[in-house]
């Protein structure tokens, strides 16, 4: 296990911007220590997996007004179970057990940190989401 949890944290992107400091709550430390840099390696994931998302809801979000497309982004995080709790396994996919052990001593507030996280980098990759064009060979 502690390879696997060296490679883990090993893998990670790291956040510059991110300030860490002893006033922060445990949770809001978690999600800067932890979630932003696992939301962030999985963001292509996410992108591809939204995309397939609309694809079986038969592809609607492509004839939205962008405003729509937001709207759509965060129904579909917040009020799809199935789709979110898809979302969640993807992040704490990549927990250590460490943290996957503080995770679920307030898993209830961490997901909606996790969620809202998720719904902004989707809303800001609103425009990769919407090219649907694929290269074919001439």
């Amino acid at each position: 296990m502690i390879n696997r949890d060296l490679d883990l944290k090993r893998i990670r992107p790291e956040f510059m911007t991110t300030t860490i400091n002893d006033g922060m709550s445990t949770d809001e430390r978690f999600q800067n220590l932890v979630l932003r840099p696992i939301i962030k390696l999985q963001n292509d994931l996410f992108i591809e997996v939204f995309k397939n998302y609309v694809a079986k809801h038969k592809n609607v979000f492509y004839d939205l007004s962008v405003d729509k497309r937001i709207d759509y982004i965060g129904n579909t995080i917040h009020k799809d179970m199935k789709f979110r709790n898809s979302l969640k396994g993807i992040i704490i996919g990549m927990f250590t057990i460490e943290e996957y052990k503080l995770y679920i001593q307030n898993s209830s507030a961490l997901n909606k940190r996790m969620m809202n996280i998720v719904k902004e980098r989707l809303i800001d990759n609103v425009q990769a989401i919407s090219d649907t064009t694929t290269l074919t060979a001439v």
